[in-house]
């Protein structure tokens, strides 16, 4: 087996955990997907020989300490964290986190992604901040009053969408978001119409955004471009330019 072969059999596993919100397939398969990540970068960096048919090696306690290490979990915790923020399932983030402090101590690679999930920021900075803020109050059911819902909805898509975009896992947040996404804009189009800016020409506008079936990328920017008026948000035409090329479908 090839190790790209080998990579793509080690994150199949996880990328179905974080779809479905699944802490014990997250728990089984995170190291597994650190060490092939791991033995990867140290391959093309000339520091591991190829793989032909040996195993991957286990990472040691110094090697779970290294920078990369961490960037990989980082990125597979924020995106489990996301998709269980999107079900309210703060159960699963807790059993993860406990799984993996157990196993590797407070600082396990990833535990600086779910510190965002968890720690109180009160002057969100950097996009981290804003979705590890945003996650954390789904997490915990703080839902906002109707008048400021689906402005904090729409804030909240931006941000997970930017995340989603710059993760390995794309695809996976993107589909739970898109339906994140269409049951939010659903749930204001039938109770909370009152609360959105210009109603008579913004309620055609959403009508039309939900009309479209499928759950994808394009739909969510299509859906944070136009419903963005509807929530009194500004976007510079530049922004407005990327997301209308990312609505697109070839």
């Amino acid at each position: 087996m090839t190790d790209m072969a080998e990579l793509k059999k080690r994150k199949v596993p996880l990328n179905l955990a974080i779809v479905h919100v699944d802490p014990d397939a997250f728990i089984a398969n995170f190291m597994g997907w650190l060490e092939i990540t791991a033995f990867i970068t140290a391959q093309r960096a000339g520091e591991a020989p190829a793989l032909a048919g040996a195993e991957i090696p286990a990472l040691s306690p110094q090697q779970l300490r290294k920078g990369g290490v961490h960037d990989v979990g980082n990125d597979a915790i924020v995106a489990f964290c996301m998709t269980a923020a999107m079900k309210a399932d703060k159960a699963a983030v807790d059993k993860v986190e406990g799984a993996l402090v157990d196993s590797m101590g407070k600082e396990f690679p990833g535990s600086f992604g779910l510190w965002h999930f968890k720690a109180q920021i009160d002057a969100p900075v950097t996009l981290d901040d804003f979705v590890g803020q945003a996650g954390k109050k789904m997490l915990l059911g703080d839902i906002p009053p109707p008048p400021l819902r689906a402005k904090e909805n729409w804030n909240t898509g931006l941000r997970f969408f930017e995340k989603a975009r710059k993760s390995n896992f794309v695809h996976e947040i993107m589909y739970p978001l898109a339906n994140w996404t269409r049951v939010r804009w659903t749930e204001t189009l039938e109770k909370g119409v009152a609360f959105l800016q210009h109603i008579e020409d913004n309620v055609p506008v959403l009508r039309a955004v939900l009309d479209d079936p499928r759950n994808d990328q394009p739909f969510i920017a299509n859906a944070l471009l136009n419903l963005a008026p509807a929530v009194d948000m500004e976007l510079t035409e530049e922004y407005q330019g990327f997301l209308r090329s990312l609505a697109r479908r070839n």
